[in-house]
């Protein structure tokens, strides 16, 4: 199965557009949501062309085809507006023996991991960071954010296909690849 994994939208949706636009280029399977989706948070500026109700629309048309956790700035009333789930806390996927734990990190994190064995791998955005990590024996993983980025990364998503993360700028640029049966985790 081939995944476009992205976080932290914010309600932009010059970045939500761009973010669909690869999607169109891409052709996933699914697209995974790790929250944040159109608040952009008391913590932060307005990412461009802050319209949650445009993100809505976009994402709405595309329904059955999103995989969503939701984010710290996701709220009862955004599941209201958007025709798919977004109030689970983690989702579990599996991907070459190994269970990918996919949340918003916000609860469970690499402080707070959720019960994983050795090799298993954390999956969340929150930070807004692009990163891989080992850690405990375990890999985290971060594709960073889609609107609002920090730390001087770039606006990215990542693809996870025949058992390997990329991680891509909004242009479709790669610039880091991470096998799940890689032994390093380490960020390069």
């Amino acid at each position: 199965m081939k995944i476009m994994i992205a976080s932290d939208i914010h309600g932009s949706a010059y970045y939500c557009r761009k973010l669909l636009e690869q999607y169109r280029v891409e052709k996933p399977d699914k697209l995974l949501l790790l929250g944040d989706i159109l608040y952009h948070g008391p913590r932060n500026d307005l990412p461009k062309e802050y319209d949650p109700k445009a993100v809505i629309a976009m994402l709405n048309e595309m329904k059955e085809e999103i995989l969503c956790v939701r984010g710290n700035c996701d709220t009862e009333v955004d599941q209201m507006v958007l025709e798919f789930p977004i109030l689970a806390e983690y989702c579990i996927l599996y991907e070459k023996g190994r269970m990918i734990f996919a949340t918003h990190g916000h609860h469970f994190n690499m402080e707070n991991p959720p019960m994983m064995k050795e090799g298993d791998i954390l999956l969340h955005g929150h930070t807004h960071v692009p990163m891989s990590k080992m850690f405990d024996g375990r890999i985290y993983i971060n594709p960073g954010s889609v609107a609002i980025p920090k730390e001087e990364s770039d606006h990215s998503y990542m693809m996870l296909e025949n058992g390997k993360f990329t991680w891509k700028t909004l242009e479709g640029k790669s610039y880091k690849v991470l096998a799940c049966d890689s032994v390093e985790g380490e960020d390069n």
